[in-house]
């Protein structure tokens, strides 16, 4: 199957010069996770929830509102895009390679449509999917956080790991998730609420616990890929516990199922 099979065409963007406060409200109403940018109509950079939360956490740009930040000094500049003739397993392998989580899709020097691994979990619904469980292609090395720990060291955790979920572990229980939505969120309501002069020392009192989600949804070791990709595409989780006795014992997430989906593929 070609990429153009499985590829978006409503396109989402945004301008460079638009705020950051332009693409919350963008990221918010389509409920969608990152933004190609535009200058004209030439395509010059993706902005992602991620790239919000890690530059609203930095101490450089920490008392500034969303307001004043422009999307240009939050996107990232090198795109890695993919012509619409190219396999899906071909594009599956460049986006786990460099570590995306979506590629534009170009035909003729023009953005035609986007792929995000959101569009591959579509794909590992019965059929073969059907006979794979959970443990076999889950990430067993958790990396999680303590509901205790603060704010900015969980963004930073997230930042230095790469990744955009933590599992929150309270004496080997599993107590909740934080996720880059929840930091990018935790951080433009603490400008909101905080005065900009108490901002600075008044951040390192927010905890994980005053943002993470609680009850978090779990699957079992032996739940099929296709029931844990349709989790997924109803929920709009892009990464989902493990649990075994009530102890978590790894994550699956879209990187997961799009690695099984690009082995199968190919």
């Amino acid at each position: 199957m070609q990429i153009k099979n499985l590829m978006s065409t409503t396109l989402i963007t945004i301008d460079k010069d638009q705020s950051l406060a332009d693409a919350l409200k963008l990221l918010r109403k389509n409920k969608i996770s990152r933004l190609p940018v535009f200058n004209n109509k030439e395509l010059v950079g993706i902005i992602s929830e991620r790239d919000i939360a890690k530059k609203l956490g930095s101490s450089k740009y920490e008392s500034m509102p969303a307001s004043r930040l422009h999307v240009s000094s939050v996107m990232v500049k090198d795109i890695i895009s993919v012509p619409q003739s190219m396999r899906l397993a071909e594009v599956a392998k460049i986006m786990i390679e460099n570590g995306i989580g979506s590629v534009p899709v170009m035909e003729e020097g023009k953005m035609v449509g986007i792929v995000s691994k959101a569009d591959f979990v579509t794909l590992a619904i019965d059929g073969e999917y059907d006979k794979i469980c959970t443990k076999d292609i889950m990430t067993k090395g958790i990396i999680s956080i303590s509901p205790s720990e603060r704010l900015v060291h969980a963004r930073r955790v997230s930042i230095d790991s790469n990744v955009g979920r933590l599992p929150v572990i309270d004496d080997e229980d599993l107590v909740g998730m934080i996720t880059s939505k929840d930091l990018m969120r935790a951080f433009i309501d603490f400008r909101k609420k905080v005065p900009e002069k108490y901002q600075k020392s008044q951040i390192k009192e927010v905890l994980v616990e005053d943002i993470m989600s609680t009850n978090p949804l779990v699957v079992a070791k032996e739940d099929s890929i296709s029931d844990v990709a349709k989790i997924m595409i109803e929920t709009g989780y892009n990464g989902l516990p493990v649990v075994e006795n009530d102890k978590i014992i790894g994550i699956i997430t879209q990187t997961d199922i799009l690695r099984l989906i690009s082995k199968l593929e190919a």
